[in-house]
């Protein structure tokens, strides 16, 4: 279990003192539990003691193992295939039918990962007329978010897909108004890009950052204000998508089906005008 996880755990179970501290180590995850414990208590304006005693809390010996395992989550989110292929569960047996059980699972974990109350905000975001959504992912997790851009844009106008392209990048950052959405796919092997263009459009845009991201968490983490960690390890050599997609799904398809008149009248002007493509209906 994550640091996160232990942390969530005693959420109503806490001192003023020890939300205090929380808040500090959850708004910068988990870089804020890397610092000293005097820097961590001066951000947290508790006391070092304090700290020591809420991490005993926790079931922890002290905040040095805090910080090593927080140090082994950052690790987890930077392993590689070769690396995951020799710790993984291999699969026996009948292949692809232990693989889609696999992916089930991880399907049905991702609804104890995402509350719905989270759900339904976010789905309020996507669907709300006056901001637009831009949305991006990393090398393989950027189909996701085309995933999410495509069938969103059936159901709603005012929402872009940012190109592979980083040089094509500023023309979407630029179009960005406070309150705007941004949608941003970053999984495990975090690219760097995907952070930096995280912080320009929360700080400079002041866009609404939203991350799907892993239980590791994207270091773009600390510019989202709402990051929904779907589960993505089924024990082979590459992670799965599989829950990724299915909470994409049904984001859009909520969306689209709270605002059904609406996206009726699109979706039958959008297909009127596919017609000059040449294509037959059948």
């Amino acid at each position: 279990m994550s640091i996160r996880s232990i942390i969530e755990t005693f959420a109503n179970n806490l001192t003023q003192s020890e939300r205090k501290l929380t808040t500090a180590l959850l708004s910068d995850y988990p870089y804020a539990g890397l610092i000293s414990i005097q820097e961590l208590a001066e951000r947290a304006e508790v006391s070092p003691p304090s700290i020591s005693r809420f991490v005993t809390k926790l079931g922890l010996s002290g905040y040095p193992e805090m910080q090593r395992r927080l140090i082994a989550e950052l690790k987890e989110g930077d392993r590689s295939p070769v690396e995951i292929r020799e710790t993984g569960k291999r699969i026996e047996g009948g292949y692809l039918g232990e693989f889609i059980s696999r992916a089930a699972k991880q399907m049905q974990s991702a609804t104890e990962a995402i509350t719905e109350g989270q759900f339904t905000r976010i789905c309020a975001l996507l669907s709300d007329p006056k901001r637009n959504v831009y949305a991006i992912g990393g090398r393989i997790s950027d189909t996701v978010a085309q995933h999410m851009s495509f069938h969103l844009r059936q159901a709603r106008q005012g929402v872009y897909h940012l190109p592979r392209d980083p040089e094509g990048w500023p023309e979407y950052l630029l179009r960005m108004r406070p309150g705007d959405v941004f949608f941003i796919v970053d999984f495990r092997r975090y690219q760097t890009n995907m952070t930096r263009l995280a912080e320009q459009a929360a700080l400079e845009r002041k866009a609404q950052v939203i991350l799907m991201t892993d239980k590791w968490l994207s270091p773009a983490t600390r510019h989202a204000s709402e990051v929904l960690a779907v589960p993505i390890e089924i024990g082979t050599i590459w992670d799965s998508y599989s829950a990724a997609l299915a909470v994409t799904e049904a984001l859009v398809t909520r969306v689209a089906e709270d605002n059904w008149d609406n996206t009726r009248q699109r979706i039958e002007a959008w297909d009127a005008a596919r017609q000059f493509d040449g294509e037959s209906e059948t």
